[in-house]
């Protein structure tokens, strides 16, 4: 490669100098002259700085990095008049509508009862009671029972409609209002926008707790 120092004449007298070279008569402009294309070709044969290759070859070979987005996923459902979501991840199924029989001597309105699902009795709770929702005057659904699970223990929730899964990034949930108030508010960590609604995010261990001590209190003599 050459090291030769290439001369600028067009920054002395070409068009970015005084403008005082012959050539010009005949070029009109410097890039026009083979004098410049010639030191255009020099410029390119010339060695390149130390470490030159090295660098660049660091730099493809490590790629461009990607920002990993953090998403979530969450069952939508309603309870009353209420939109909430539980994680995606307590789920067992959500299956259709059963018949629930009532327990004798219940002590705890929170417990349902036992409902059959696909030939096992599970235990049946309220989220409705456990959240303190009012059912309102809402046009009544589809009414679907929740399968939870944790821990190997199994809870059916009655629900009256389900939406189903939806993923959202993790900025999307948002603070709790300050308007908000009731027993329902001990248990949402979050709210959603979806659809024009405001959806509240449950937090599935403060839920789980709750039903463990529902059912506790209920057997308890």
């Amino acid at each position: 490669m050459s090291t030769t120092p290439i001369e600028g004449c067009w920054k002395a007298i070409g068009t970015h100098g005084d403008g005082s070279c012959a050539r010009l008569v005949e070029h009109v402009h410097c890039r026009n002259c083979p004098v410049y294309a010639a030191a255009a070709a020099r410029l390119l044969d010339v060695e390149a700085p130390p470490g030159y290759t090295r660098e660049w070859t660091q730099l493809v070979a490590a790629g461009k990095p990607t920002a990993r987005i953090e998403t979530f996923a969450v069952v939508i459902f309603r309870v009353g008049a209420e939109w909430l979501a539980l994680p995606s991840g307590i789920f067992k199924e959500v299956a259709a509508d059963r018949l629930i029989h009532a327990l004798p001597h219940r002590r705890h309105e929170a417990l349902l009862g036992v409902a059959n699902i696909h030939g096992e009795l599970l235990v049946c709770a309220s989220l409705r009671h456990i959240l303190g929702v009012d059912i309102g005057n809402v046009a009544d659904g589809m009414r679907r029972m929740l399968v939870i699970q944790r821990n190997g223990d199994r809870t059916v929730c009655p629900v009256d409609e389900v939406h189903g899964i939806e993923r959202f990034q993790a900025h999307a949930l948002g603070q709790v209002p300050a308007t908000l108030s009731g027993a329902a508010l001990t248990f949402i960590r979050g709210v959603l926008s979806w659809r024009q609604r405001s959806v509240g995010v449950l937090d599935a261990d403060l839920i789980f707790h709750a039903l463990n001590r529902s059912f506790q209190s209920a057997t308890s003599t």
